[in-house]
This record gives C-alpha cells, sequence and structure tokens, in this order.
C-alpha cells in the first residue's frame, strides 16, 4: 500500500488518500507500505504529521520509502530528523515531493 497524507492537495494515482493524523495512523497499524508521503500542516488547529513519524518510530511501522512533500522548512526538518536517527539502513527518506 502506499499513503498520501495531505488535507489539501489532490492524492495521487496509486495511492490511499489520508486527510488526517487518524486516518493515516490507521492505515498504518493495518498494512505494510511501500511509499508514504507526508504533509506537516494538516489544518489549523489539527495534529500534524509529526505525530504520525512519532507513531512509526514508536512501533516500529517504518514503510520502505518515506517523501517529505511538505511546504512548512521547520516541519520538514523535525520529521526527517526523526525519521533518519530512528530508521532502519534500508528505509529511503526523502527531503521533497515524489518525482513526477
Amino acid at each position: 500500500m502506499n499513503i498520501y497524507l495531505d488535507d489539501y492537495r489532490p492524492c495521487p494515482n496509486g495511492f490511499v488518500l489520508a486527510k488526517n493524523v487518524e486516518e493515516c495512523i490507521a492505515l498504518l497499524e493495518h498494512a505494510e507500505v511501500e511509499i508514504l508521503s507526508l504533509d506537516y500542516d494538516l489544518g489549523w488547529g489539527r495534529p500534524t504529521a509529526i505525530e504520525v513519524v512519532h507513531y512509526i518510530v514508536e512501533n516500529k511501522r517504518f514503510p520502505k520509502t518515506v517523501y517529505l512533500h511538505t511546504s512548512s522548512p521547520s516541519g520538514q526538518m523535525q520529521m526527517y530528523q526523526l525519521l533518519a536517527k530512528h530508521a532502519p539502513t534500508h528505509v529511503a527518506i526523502h527531503l521533497g515531493p515524489m518525482p513526477i
């Protein structure tokens, strides 16, 4: 399964859309994930994708590839640093969106 977490952008073909942290975590709990693409800000007053990253790290539910497609530079760095510190060496982490 491929997951695209974003509250605004359209979901790419071949991905399941999660519009919030809760939906994303529910998908991560029940499936092997090949590609996970994360936006950071998910709506005013809503939890951010750093909560998803914490879930991944704490539960060792690492996808094979992670893209950080957010437009928030500080959110992107927070997610990247936490993933890079804890991810197994086979997990690819990309600072930016998926290539077209």
